[in-house]
């Protein structure tokens, strides 16, 4: 296959050539109820070709026949002359690099027969319906993937990556009285079969916490101090904070790039945001993004201050600035484009335990889970799965309908205090971007403290 690359690569004159080759496979199973949905398997295979000349746009070709590869090189070339450009394309320097990188299968799912993979994902399925008869309903699902990515550029850079993958989840449906609850389990790891076994337990959890949520009061609404949990902080932070970070949006849109300003003050010093490409085992991680560059730990803020942004070599170049690892597309039928990996608030050095973080709180909420939220630039709105009310320093009753919204500059100036307590949220979901959904990715926090949130919930009479 690299040899097959480079004579491809060598077929044109053009001033900058790229080609991504994927073969994956994959299965998945799918539970509704006691019924079985869904159990399959498939094989992909195709490229991506990317070509540059001086003073032109890009020139994309995708195919599914390797056998076509070097007509589509020469197309790609024809598209890239066809678009003349007043400003040229420019990409930053990447050292070229020759590499295999292969994470840790953990248990070869391509070697699972698909019936083993229905008896896991039933069994997790029967403990949410064992609950009770107050669960009504569930969805279960499980899949996985193994990717082949070979990688090669005019520059000499010539990669080979193995990627594995398997989620699950989980969703129980609890109902009385026309009162209707649910709980959601989600898991993802960049791992494979061993990283699937023994999570009855979380399967479980949440068809126990949807039929609990039947008993349980709406919020007050109002404003309290709020602590949001490792998960809700995790998600808040990619995608309150996350978007704005990523640099393609910041050149393309004048009011982002005004509030996207280095140097300016996002919070206090004990607010620490980065983003890492390179953690081991979560989902958006990869050794290499899809322009072959080496991923990292990039800060975003640093105590308090916006240090950096997610790059692509070319907005890196538009930018004056570094490319980070950040150029990722969802297959070889995508452009790479600038998206998160791994985004995280990270822990604070002497910040202590969630139970030091409440004890002086007398009435607050303790925000769980993430069910979704919108964002538009700076404003924002968040579901949490449930809370709980903190009065006099302890965690009280469970409550629903917890909503969260504001500003995101105010709530990130509000944040004043940061839990040593971090975890990566190694959760099942995607982020989507420019038709590329869902994208592997994952967030991590520890527990946050705001001083002042507004939350939605019921209205006092």
């Amino acid at each position: 296959m690299k040899d097959r690359l480079r004579d491809a690569l060598k077929s044109s004159r053009a001033d900058y050539r790229e080609i991504r080759v994927e073969r994956t496979w994959s299965s998945a199973v799918a539970f509704r109820g006691r019924r079985l949905e869904a159990a399959t398997a498939s094989e992909d295979v195709g490229g991506f070709v990317r070509v540059l000349h001086k003073g032109c746009g890009w020139g994309v070709a995708s195919f599914t026949s390797l056998d076509r590869l070097p007509a589509m090189v020469a197309r790609a070339g024809e598209l890239s002359r066809a678009v003349r450009l007043d400003a040229p394309i420019r990409l930053a320097e990447v050292f070229p690099r020759e590499a295999d990188a292969v994470l840790d299968l953990d248990g070869d799912v391509r070697g699972v027969p698909l019936a083993e993979k229905k008896r896991l994902l039933e069994a997790y399925n029967g403990a949410m319906l064992a609950v009770g008869d107050r669960v009504v309903d569930t969805q279960a699902s499980y899949r996985d993937e193994v990717s082949e990515v070979w990688y090669a550029n005019s520059e000499g850079t010539l990669i080979y990556q193995l990627r594995p993958e398997v989620v699950l989840s989980g969703t129980a449906i609890a109902r009385r009285d026309g009162v209707i609850e649910k709980g959601l389990e989600s898991l993802g790891y960049r791992k494979g079969w061993n990283a699937a076994q023994g999570r009855e337990t979380g399967f479980r959890a949440v068809a126990e916490r949807a039929v609990a949520l039947l008993d349980a009061p709406g919020v007050k609404g109002g404003t309290y101090p709020v602590v949001l949990d490792p998960e809700l902080g995790g998600v808040f932070i990619h995608e309150a904070f996350g978007h704005l970070s990523e640099a393609d949006f910041v050149y393309e849109n004048p009011q982002a790039r005004e509030m996207m300003t280095l140097g300016r003050r996002f919070g206090k010093p004990v607010l620490n945001v980065g983003d890492n490409g390179a953690v081991a085992g979560l989902r958006g991680t990869s050794p290499f993004d899809d322009e072959g560059t080496p991923t990292q730990d990039t800060a975003l803020i640093k105590d308090g201050i916006l240090v950096g942004r997610l790059h692509s070599r070319e907005t890196a170049a538009r930018l004056g600035e570094r490319p980070t690892g950040n150029a990722r597309a969802l297959s070889f039928r995508h452009a790479p484009i600038v998206r998160m990996t791994n985004t995280y608030i990270a822990a604070s050095r002497g910040g202590g335990t969630f139970a030091e973080l409440i004890k002086d709180i007398p009435l607050g909420v303790y925000a769980c889970g993430a069910f979704g939220g919108q964002t538009l630039l700076e404003n924002f709105s968040f579901t949490a799965a449930y809370g709980y009310m903190i009065r006099d320093g302890h965690v009280a009753e469970l409550v629903k309908d917890v909503v969260l919204a504001g500003n995101l500059f105010q709530t990130l100036d509000r944040i004043e205090r940061v839990a040593g307590d971090f975890q990566w949220n190694q959760m099942g979901g995607g982020c989507g971007k420019g038709g590329q959904f869902p994208l592997p990715v994952t967030e991590g926090a520890p527990h946050v403290r705001i001083e002042e949130a507004l939350v939605g919930g019921d209205v006092a009479a």
